[in-house]
């Protein structure tokens, strides 16, 4: 868990935001909204039953797009989201901005 909240310090930390915002409830989701380009009220979506799956999907799509990684990366984000944030954070990816827009 320490792991994990560590590497998303980075990605956030990488993308020019705080990396104590991860620490902040309802908050950090607002800033990955911000670093994939995506308006604050899809933060309402997150909390909607089923919803938020979808939310999820379309939200590691647009974070790995962000980090200039393709399809595979995003399935792996998806299955696999503590190791693959772990890659981001600790790894040499790159942020190239926001791939939403």
């Amino acid at each position: 868990m320490v792991a994990i909240l560590a590497a998303f310090w980075r990605v956030f930390t990488k993308t020019g935001e705080p990396g104590w915002a991860i620490l902040v409830p309802s908050y950090n989701i607002i800033v990955l909204l911000k670093i994939v380009d995506r308006p604050w009220w899809w933060l309402i979506l997150a909390m909607i039953p089923f919803v938020n799956f979808i939310f999820a999907i379309v939200i590691n799509i647009d974070l790995a797009k962000s980090f200039g990684k393709g399809v595979g990366f995003t399935i792996g984000l998806i299955l696999l989201a503590p190791i693959f944030i772990m890659i981001f954070g600790f790894g040499d990816a790159r942020y190239q901005g926001p791939s939403a827009a």
